[in-house]
């Protein structure tokens, strides 16, 4: 424990570092997005339905992720980052400039695409170069930051634009980037203590090969494809899905605090089991909660006891997924590539939330109930967590 404490403290800055660039880049800027939303849908008259098309142009991440994660491989965390640390306070300052829906889609087209290079497979190889023992706290702390930042943060925000208008607070949120960025980097170690993890550009064939021989890069895309479908309908519609379980009003937000506590707790929780227990072991009952909640949610007893429970669970395990995930890669591939790896994966995950969105729309279309989505997918999690079994419980990352 002596040593496990001693790895939390001696490496503070580099932690400190991860969690404060992420929590002033990509991460937080759909939720800022979402406040602004009402205000410019208002002074501007678009309809909802081209304000939401809009929303389309953040897939161009999908393809930008593992360029990203090579490029940081090839050139570290610093000079990565620094590229969406000049880019987001400038583009919230030409966001207030905005007159029209082309300017808008221009704007959020450009942070979707520039923005990709402060998300975690840039900062979360920070961590992972830095600390062993202790590796699964830090990638849980870590993933906590944004959270923790969009609960307090959020709200003053929310109060600020209401107050002064939403250009007063895209001038804010340059401020607040700008200043959390430029923290992230002046708190990165010296270059020097990167540099020998770097993977030069020469060698991509030899890497890309060794990553897709590899059963263990197939069984987590695998597992990742089946039980991250409804993650985003969750974290979107749960309001409806409480609805169509009889609960409104007070209990629903009751309820959806507890899916969000539920997911700071979780990435901590799952972050201390990762440094314990075997890898595969605690990803497999990390991701089997939401299965079980989703199934409790679609069995139609509906006394609010079990649905508190059920979404309960369903935050958990949504809190522990990007640690189970940024560990497994590091587990089974070393630091070396991580960002690479970590960038193919992440971009898996963006697509699995755009087909489990299309997947609930043709449900819905059907069956006009969330139950039978909620039933489906909460049974292909449960088969998508046993594949997390198939992982080598200690692997040998032998570093290409």
């Amino acid at each position: 424990m002596t040593h496990y404490l001693e790895e939390l403290r001696s490496g503070w800055r580099p932690l400190a570092a991860a969690v404060i660039g992420l929590s002033g880049g990509m991460v937080i800027i759909a939720y800022v997005f979402g406040i602004f939303a009402p205000y410019l849908i208002a002074e501007f008259g678009w309809s909802k339905s081209q304000f939401a098309l809009v929303g389309l142009l953040a897939s161009s991440a999908i393809f930008l992720l593992p360029l990203v994660g090579r490029l940081t491989d090839m050139i570290g965390v610093r000079k990565s980052a620094s590229i969406g640390v000049l880019a987001c306070p400038a583009i919230f300052l030409g966001f207030a400039t905005i007159d029209s829906l082309l300017g808008y889609a221009v704007i959020y087209a450009l942070q979707a695409s520039v923005l990709v290079t402060t998300t975690n497979p840039v900062y979360c190889r920070l961590v992972v170069q830095h600390f062993e023992r202790a590796r699964g706290l830090a990638l849980g702390i870590t993933a906590a930051g944004p959270a923790v930042t969009i609960a307090v943060g959020g709200p003053l925000l929310n109060n600020l634009v209401a107050d002064h208008g939403w250009r007063s607070g895209c001038d804010a949120m340059a401020i607040f980037t700008g200043l959390m960025g430029c923290a992230a980097l002046l708190l990165m170690p010296p270059r020097k203590d990167e540099a020998a993890t770097l993977r030069p550009k020469m060698h991509a064939r030899q890497d890309y090969g060794w990553i897709f021989r590899r059963p263990a890069f197939w069984i987590i895309i695998a597992a990742i494809l089946l039980c991250n479908l409804p993650q985003p309908v969750m974290m979107t519609q749960l309001t409806l899905v409480l609805s169509e379980n009889g609960v409104s009003g007070k209990d629903a937000s009751v309820m959806i605090s507890a899916y969000a506590g539920g997911m700071l707790i979780g990435r901590l929780l799952s972050g201390v089991a990762l440094d314990r227990f075997p890898a595969p072991l605690v990803a497999t009952a990390s991701m089997i909660l939401s299965g079980i909640g989703l199934l409790a949610l679609a069995s139609g007893y509906d006394a609010p006891a079990a649905i508190l429970v059920a979404v309960l669970l369903f935050g958990l395990s949504t809190g522990a997924e990007g640690d189970v995930i940024a560990y497994l890669v590091v587990q089974n591939f070393g630091v070396r590539i991580y960002s690479s790896v970590y960038g193919m994966i992440a971009s898996v995950v963006a697509i699995t939330a755009v087909i489990g969105t299309l997947f609930l729309s043709v449900m819905l279309k059907l069956y006009e109930l969330y139950q039978p989505f909620l039933l489906l997918t909460g049974i292909l999690i449960l088969v998508g967590s046993v594949f997390f079994l198939l992982l080598p419980r200690d692997p040998v990352a032998e570093e290409v």
